[in-house]
């Protein structure tokens, strides 16, 4: 006997849409996958059912960071909009408050609440700094590097560097040779700087366009260097706020679904209303939805996974195979975790996202149970 059946409705599979089709879950994993009527399914008439969205790149939600008092409360507020599985990602801080943090983040790891930890920083360019504290950045000596990835024991999954800087490649190498996947971000690198990181292992341009150098027809710089290298898959921040429609369709058909993921670079704001916001030590103010700093510059995101794929497919004009992909399929292939996640095939993990006509979320249900979004 299944413990639940999900039917009735358009289910997005990797090979296609089956309309009506069915999902059976038994002990938290997908069962069995069908098309067609299904007597004793929960009804999902006129609804999609995609898999459970993966964010490899978030700083909180629901008032909190996830460096800040109670973390699970911003995985509980990304949890309510579709997000399944989450990376943490940490805003720029000394190396020996980094390493506190994550050594305090390493039980949520473990016990499966986060995916892992994304080091967004120190390691940065002062020029495309953002929202990082300009005073914190550093170059990534492999000492520091070394200390981090202590602190981690095997947490950290992501860190950006800015590859112009001295032992950039130098660094590249040590995390990827330590597991770690290496993100190009917050660079004001030229293209020939970008390229022996690439070749050194960097293989995530974080949040593409923003926080570096723009494309440029005489200098591609980091953004012609990663979107039109295919070892490279690219964020794209999907609140129309960081970018413009046309640029994510463009960055999106030129990647492809094989390498691009969307991302929500959530801060504590995200599921939350307007007010003054920590991030990292900066004060944020949230107006109408937009986080900045004081001089203006864009803090991070108050954006949502299903908010992103609904952007994607309504706005953008990309197909709701491309959403899947960008917003599961993918960004569970980066993480490792394909056998666990990001599809709805069966053996997987049962974690799922109900959308209506409009793409508004209905439901969400992880390892097969029904989250409470109240």
């Amino acid at each position: 006997m299944a413990d639940l059946v999900l039917g009735g409705g358009r289910v997005v599979t990797s090979d296609g849409v089956l309309d009506p089709g069915w999902v059976s879950v038994v002990d938290g994993r997908i069962d069995a996958v069908g098309v067609g009527p299904r007597p004793d399914a929960v009804d999902l008439a006129g609804s999609w059912l995609v898999p459970g969205f993966v964010d490899v790149h978030c700083h909180g939600g629901g008032g909190r960071a996830f460096t800040g008092h109670d973390p699970g409360l911003a995985i509980a507020a990304h949890r309510r909009h579709g997000t399944t599985t989450t990376m943490a990602s940490l805003v720029s801080r000394p190396i020996k408050e980094l390493a506190r943090q994550i050594e305090e983040l390493g039980d949520l790891v473990r016990g499966g609440d986060i995916a892992g930890i994304h080091l967004e920083g120190p390691f940065l360019s002062a020029a495309r700094c953002g929202a990082h504290d300009p005073r914190v950045l550093r170059p990534p000596d492999l000492d520091s590097v070394r200390a981090l990835l202590a602190a981690g024991e095997d947490t950290i999954k992501m860190v950006t560097i800015a590859p112009e800087l001295e032992y950039a490649v130098a660094a590249t190498k040590l995390l990827v040779d330590n597991g770690v996947i290496v993100a190009i971000g917050h660079t004001d690198a030229a293209e020939a700087q970008v390229v022996p990181a690439v070749d050194a292992g960097a293989s995530v341009a974080t949040h593409l366009f923003n926080g570096m150098r723009p494309l440029h027809h005489r200098e591609p710089g980091p953004v012609g260097a990663l979107l039109d290298d295919e070892r490279v898959s690219v964020e794209l921040i999907c609140d129309l706020v960081h970018l413009h429609p046309t640029a994510v369709r463009l960055a999106a058909h030129h990647a492809g679904p094989s390498r691009t993921l969307l991302i929500t670079d959530a801060m504590a704001a995200a599921g939350m209303g307007d007010g003054v916001y920590d991030l990292g030590g900066l004060e944020v103010t949230v107006q109408d939805g937009v986080p900045t700093l004081a001089g203006g510059s864009l803090a991070g995101s108050t954006l949502t996974m299903d908010l992103a794929f609904r952007n994607f497919v309504q706005q953008c004009g990309l197909s709701m195979a491309e959403a899947v992909a960008a917003t599961a399929g993918r960004p569970a292939q980066l993480l490792g975790l394909a056998d666990q996640v990001g599809a709805i095939e069966v053996g997987l993990r049962a974690d799922f996202v109900v959308l209506d006509e409009e793409l508004r979320v209905q439901d969400v249900y992880r390892r097969g149970f029904r989250e409470d979004r109240s």
